[in-house]
């Protein structure tokens, strides 16, 4: 088998789920990692994953992680495996408590100069992690092309001079809106592809929720609407934004275009709206996969930026 071409670089979570209504689903397959590989395999390519595990993983995750992915990058620690509540209200708000006490090697390991990561070749890979870890994995694989995807905690921080010095290691970077809002204070989506694109971003690809996504590439002039996928029934959200990220990079490398990468990343993130966790992938992947990459590429729409 060919060494994998995508990588997919974050955490392995195992989530223990409660919804509103007091029901629970147990020992569920997530981490931000795992969703973004399951977008790279939604669009056609065979996926890696790097990212750190426990040693009391359970047999069923390898065995789904070892199926669907290369497994080689995933690198096994002592520590019991990152596992958390996931506690859901009315609202759609969710909240996160980690049941184990060591979490943060997790959340950013491994480093990228760990001897035992493979994938010299590979084409490109997201990574889900803070700005100061983004040159160091551009260094590592310094002819891929480097998606980062800024995580959810430094982004609420507001610290923007961090945020900058990110931005000239990676060719995409892909916020999701509310965090976007906060790192700027700008509500607007379009004034916010302005600065995005003005300190230096070279691809935007921003995450709108069930609003779709905005993308733009730097002096093109425009931006582009990219609608979310509509399915027949929405199960959870958690990862949609991480899977849309795998499908986006695979989307550029493929065709080369910024809107079309963007109809990737929807594609991509429908699958993930209809399950608990990562999403399978389906037998009539390859059927589907046209279907509602059609369906994307019917709604998107240009702006003059």
């Amino acid at each position: 088998m060919n060494a994998p071409e995508f990588i997919a670089v974050g955490s392995v979570i195992i989530d223990d789920i409660v919804y509103p209504d007091g029901r629970t689903s147990m020992g569920v397959l997530g981490g931000g990692g795992t969703h973004a590989a399951y977008g790279i395999a939604l669009a056609g390519e065979r996926a890696a994953l790097v990212g750190l595990v426990g040693h009391d993983l359970p047999e069923e995750i390898r065995a789904r992680l070892e199926r669907d992915f290369d497994a080689s990058g995933l690198v096994w620690v002592e520590h019991p495996q990152l596992r958390g509540w996931q506690i859901f209200e009315w609202n759609g708000v969710r909240n996160e408590v980690f049941r184990v006490s060591v979490i943060e090697p997790f959340m950013y390991g491994p480093a990228p100069d760990d001897s035992g990561i493979p994938f010299a070749d590979a084409l490109g890979f997201t990574l889900l992690r803070g700005p100061d870890h983004v040159a160091a994995w551009r260094a590592r694989f310094p002819k891929a092309t480097l998606l980062w995807e800024p995580v959810r905690i430094f982004m609420l921080s507001g610290d923007h001079d961090a945020f900058l010095s990110g931005i000239p290691h990676a060719d995409i970077v892909s916020p999701n809106l509310h965090e976007a809002q906060t790192m700027y204070g700008i509500e607007n989506e379009l004034e916010l592809m302005r600065r995005l694109l003005a300190d230096g971003v070279q691809i935007a690809a921003l995450r709108m929720g069930e609003r779709g996504s905005l993308v733009a590439r730097r002096g093109a002039g425009e931006a582009h609407y990219i609608p979310a996928v509509a399915v027949a029934e929405l199960i959870d959200q958690t990862g949609a934004g991480n899977a849309y990220c795998g499908g986006f990079l695979v989307g550029w490398r493929r065709t080369g275009d910024v809107a079309l990468a963007g109809c990737y990343g929807a594609a991509a993130a429908s699958f993930t709206l209809e399950y608990v966790g990562c999403a399978e992938i389906p037998a009539n992947r390859d059927a589907e996969w046209a279907r509602r990459l059609a369906e994307a590429r019917r709604g998107m729409r240009s702006v003059r930026l």
